[in-house]
């Protein structure tokens, strides 16, 4: 995501309130920042790490915003209760089409953007795998609403009627969306204008342009007689680069080979 796309991040964003001013302690957002809005069981565990280091301070100067919608207030009954037993029997629990109906429309308030501008997902574990693409793509919009999924899921229909995006953080089971929603966010909200300080060092990363990154190294310049490579010391800034490049080659044909293979093909097109 670059500046060109012409949103204004000097202008502060005001709603009105009935405390006093002097009570307020509510972080100023900047008028157009990123919004992820987060449907979740437990709202109090947000922004969680994202509260901290660049995201945190990000947070902080009000250039995104992190709404977490709890799913319970739109419950029924005494307990407020947003699940029920699966249909054709089984194990477990499932939530309930018209409870995350409900959230979701609130979560989806004055939003009238395609869902490029402001996609709509369902962490899962049989969704697509979240990539730095998926990271890249949400980025450039102007927001994001996550539903977090508990218990055994969600039901299908609501999935269907909305035409959620299902997205996956990996080929494992979590207890439920929260952690895989911070996860996803982190590398979201970092590539938004002014997150990072050096927004060069975004091209440099594992995965921006295909590999995995090169080793790093730092003083002391020898360390229980492991010393820096000469070349990273030898002033050639070519030199670095090549080396830089050939073992990002090396490290992601040895562990990641479904990269090379994805790599060495855009190569082979690109020299067509």
């Amino acid at each position: 995501m670059s500046d060109e796309s012409g949103r204004s991040h000097g202008r502060l964003k005001i709603s009105a309130s009935r405390r006093p001013s002097a009570l307020m302690q509510e972080t100023p957002v900047l008028h157009d920042a990123w919004e992820a809005r987060i449907v979740t069981l437990f709202p109090e565990v947000f922004p969680g790490v994202l509260g901290a280091s660049l995201t945190g301070r990000a947070l902080k100067d009000g250039l995104w915003r992190c709404e977490a919608i709890d799913l319970r207030a739109f419950g029924e009954g005494r307990h407020r209760n947003v699940d029920d037993t699966p249909a054709g029997g089984g194990a477990g629990m499932v939530l309930r089409a018209d409870i995350v109906e409900r959230a979701i429309a609130h979560a989806q308030r004055g939003v009238t953007f395609e869902r490029a501008e402001w996609p709509l997902v369902y962490l899962s574990p049989r969704g697509r795998p979240f990539e730095q693409a998926t990271a890249r793509r949400w980025s450039r919009a102007r927001g994001v609403t996550l539903l977090c999924g508990r218990f055994e899921g969600v039901d299908q229909r609501v999935l269907d009627e909305y035409a959620i995006e299902e997205v996956s953080l990996g080929d494992f089971v979590l207890t439920g969306g929260e952690i895989a929603a911070q996860a996803m966010l982190d590398a979201t909200v970092r590539l938004l204008p002014n997150v990072v300080g050096n927004a060069t060092s975004l091209d440099d990363e594992s995965f921006s342009d295909g590999l995995l990154e090169a080793p790093h190294y730092t003083r002391p310049a020898s360390w229980k007689g492991r010393d820096i490579p000469d070349v990273l010391t030898s002033g050639d800034h070519g030199r670095v680069a090549a080396w830089r490049r050939e073992q990002a080659e090396a490290l992601t044909q040895a562990r990641r080979p479904d990269l090379w293979a994805a790599y060495q093909a855009k190569k082979g097109s690109s020299q067509t």
